[in-house]
């Protein structure tokens, strides 16, 4: 391979393995059928709406971006918008209605049957105005003809209260007056109280679906068809490796394959993306991870004093036996202290660290729930404890056998 080739596959490699932006073309999109079917069929069902909810980084605006391609398109019409924290009830809407566009007919005066159509923007009509849930009700029945709206509001969690309230109100208005349109309500969080709180009324219209994080399987397929794409080939042990590291999360996956593909190309060779590429491919990942991971990691091992544990222990919680939500217990960390080190640690011996990991001074990288002497520990941001793992094996706390 000459270097001008390498540099074009390094370049084509960010097209197909994209950690830093979610999946919108179906070829490169992998697994999650289950949750597919069910928003699908909530939106052939006249007055259920959707929830889309789960840990930050296991793919949920990849899952809302491809949807409308398993929709019919000429029987749906799919509007998608992101919140921020500067946004209301009224300006989502407005934001949903400037996407729209409705074509007006009128006879044309003179002979002849001759009509005219005319672009509406429905934003236009409604600019300025103080949306309320029974004013946007109006809206989209005004909207409805053949086309059913699916109205996808992404980042729903970082809308204030108030808003998530009139959004409550919307939601079984709708269902009430079986308006045939869907809201996809997209956040954070391990269950609907914390997308929508203090509003049961309403869970009867709402599909709850919660998306896991990726199987081993799914994650291979994203390996699968972004080597597909570049006409490449990765040695099993490397394949194993990425989902081993990736601990679910499709982020890591694409970060991972993204920067072994660019160590082979870097070398010279494509013929197949080696587990030598791959380690080359970590410490690159390692430099290219966004800053918060990185600062949370520091600042939960840092230490003036030297041989302390945090590291090790901080380790072992990000690969100790987790449950469905991503929960583990003390014990669980004993496990992985044990197997880390060779040694037999007790649960005293490192319980303060777990403490620690919790408070503000260690950055909160941890967070716990239950009662004392009970609790289960929890990485806040998901995407830390993969970072922690190929942090760990980098600095030798790990070894691949303590995976």
């Amino acid at each position: 391979m000459t270097k001008r080739e390498g540099r074009r596959l390094a370049v084509d490699a960010g097209k197909y393995f994209t950690p830093n932006a979610p999946i919108d073309r179906e070829s490169l999109f992998a697994g999650r059928s289950e949750q597919i079917f069910r928003i699908t069929d909530a939106v052939h069902q006249k007055g259920q709406h959707v929830v889309l909810f789960g840990e930050r980084g296991v793919g949920k605006t990849s899952l809302a971006s491809i949807v409308p391609r398993y929709l019919d398109q000429q029987s749906t019409l799919s509007i998608r918008v992101n919140c921020d924290s500067s946004d209301s009830f009224s300006s989502v809407w407005q934001k949903v209605f400037g996407e729209v566009v409705l074509v007006a007919e009128r006879q044309v005066p003179g002979f002849g049957s001759q009509v005219e159509k005319t672009a509406v923007p429905v934003g236009e009509q409604l600019h300025g105005t103080e949306l309320t849930a029974h004013e946007v009700r109006k809206a989209l029945q005004t909207m409805l003809g053949e086309a059913t709206p699916v109205v996808v509001v992404d980042e729903f969690d970082r809308l204030p209260g108030a808003a998530k309230s009139s959004f409550a109100d919307l939601t079984k208005m709708l269902s009430d007056f079986a308006v045939q349109a869907t809201l996809v309500l997209v956040g954070l969080g391990d269950s609907v109280d914390e997308v929508i709180a203090e509003h049961r009324s309403v869970e009867r219209a709402l599909a709850q679906i919660r998306l896991p994080r990726m199987s081993e399987a799914e994650i291979d397929t994203i390996l699968d068809n972004g080597l597909t794409e570049l006409g490449l080939r990765m040695e099993q042990s490397a394949r194993d490796r990425i989902v081993q590291l990736a601990q679910g999360l499709p982020h890591y996956a694409h970060l991972l394959a993204l920067h072994a593909v660019r160590a082979a190309a870097a070398a010279g060779r494509a013929a197949a993306i080696t587990a030598g590429d791959l380690d080359r491919g970590i410490r690159a990942a390692l430099q290219g991870v966004q800053q918060s991971v990185r600062s949370a990691y520091v600042t939960a091992t840092s230490s003036p004093r030297p041989n302390t544990l945090h590291e090790v222990v901080l380790c072992a919680c990000a690969v100790a036996r987790i449950d469905e939500l991503g929960f583990f217990a003390a014990a669980d960390v004993r496990d992985s202290m044990r197997q880390i080190t060779g040694r037999a640690y007790e649960i005293p011996s490192f319980a303060r660290h777990l403490s620690q990991f919790c408070s503000e001074r260690r950055g909160r990288i941890l967070t716990r729930r239950g009662k004392p002497r009970r609790y289960r520990y929890r990485f806040r941001n998901p995407l830390v404890q993969p970072f922690v793992i190929m942090q760990g094996l980098d600095s030798g706390v790990l070894s691949p056998g303590s995976l």
